[in-house]
């Protein structure tokens, strides 16, 4: 693998750029799957790849096609079969690009790509906040997924693997892996989590605009196997605009946020929140974590215009999969819909 591309954000968009040319190489309808759906998010992705894109889109359509006919099982894993057969249903312009507006300091975004993702273990209602890692489960091991990986090698201290996310939300998205070999489950420890405090100031002194978040198991993580989120955005995520009284502002947040500029007592709330068996999900900045403690997914009913709230719309970012809800969605609705994850959180560190 090439050296660490955190040098500056123009270092890791050439590198982040150069695995997805490199995966449009590669044979099966899962990896142009990943490919388009990273274009379709970032412009300049999709200008890049568009003229390769279409191609290869034409002689997967011909495959898919030819094999269906003659009564022969497409290859590859069956969510990829799906996904690629309802691209071929809409047709190549069919598919649109990412669009994005603002709501009353709340951001929406219509990504039609990532409506076909398949839900995995993000649809299930959930008993606590964690569970022994499954190697029958979905996991990163899995040996397919080897190609999807952007970088891989030691990183202060230990063995991480970056991986795509197949279906971004948020730009220059990847999965981090700390350690994947040592299969430990989507349950954080002390030891990962000032790991990845001190992660994001390091790389943050190369990447200013680089963040990392974590899904806790119940709070719709889609795997249970140990993986944070890594992002580049220059704009700010709603939940760290000043206005909020968890940043000193006036405006109440939908839900409690608990903002820390020390891991340690971050880590004394988020002890207290596994103590409580309380979901959480939390968005890693350099020198500060802000932590947002919530209901566990199947405990209350989600509102039909979104698959459920993770981190990215618990900081106040909200996917769309229909350009009518993308258009007519307002900030009551928002609101009403983050309350529904409100808990009692323990007292904060």
């Amino acid at each position: 693998m090439p050296s660490l591309p955190f040098n500056s954000v123009e270092a890791l968009q050439q590198a982040f750029i150069r695995g997805l040319q490199r995966l449009l190489r590669k044979p099966g309808l899962g990896s142009y799957i990943l490919v388009h759906a990273n274009a379709c998010f970032d412009t300049w992705v999709y200008q890049s790849l568009q003229a390769r894109l279409l191609e290869r889109f034409g002689q997967l359509a011909s495959y898919c096609r030819e094999a269906l006919s003659e009564g022969r099982e497409l290859a590859g894993a069956q969510d990829d079969h799906l996904v690629f057969l309802k691209l071929m249903a809409i047709g190549f312009e069919g598919i649109k690009v990412t669009e994005f507006r603002q709501l009353e300091g709340w951001e929406l975004q219509f990504n039609h790509i990532r409506a076909f993702r398949p839900s995995r273990m993000s649809a299930e209602s959930v008993p606590g906040i964690s569970r022994p890692y499954d190697p029958r489960g979905f996991n990163f091991n899995k040996p397919f997924l080897r190609k999807e990986v952007f970088w891989a090698g030691d990183l202060r201290g230990a063995e991480v693997e970056l991986l795509y996310n197949k279906f971004p939300f948020v730009p220059l998205h990847c999965l981090l892996v700390p350690d994947r070999t040592a299969r430990h489950p989507q349950l954080l420890t002390r030891h990962y989590h000032d790991y990845i405090w001190s992660l994001v100031e390091t790389l943050g002194e190369g990447v200013p605009d680089l963040g990392i978040a974590f899904n806790s198991y119940g709070a719709y993580a889609s795997v249970n196997h140990l993986h944070f989120q890594l992002f580049v955005r220059p704009q700010p995520l709603p939940v760290t605009r000043p206005h909020w009284r968890h940043n000193g502002g006036e405006r109440p947040y939908p839900l409690s946020c608990e903002v820390y500029s020390s891991a340690q007592q971050a880590w004394r709330y988020i002890e207290a929140l596994h103590g409580s068996e309380r979901g959480y999900n939390l968005i890693y900045r350099p020198g500060v974590l802000y932590c947002l403690p919530r209901r566990r997914q199947g405990s209350y009913q989600h509102a039909a215009w979104t698959h459920g709230f993770a981190w990215y719309e618990l900081a106040g970012g909200f996917a769309t999969f229909s350009r009518s809800d993308f258009e007519t969605i307002d900030a009551r609705a928002i609101e009403k819909e983050l309350k529904k994850l409100r808990v009692n959180p323990p007292p904060a560190g």
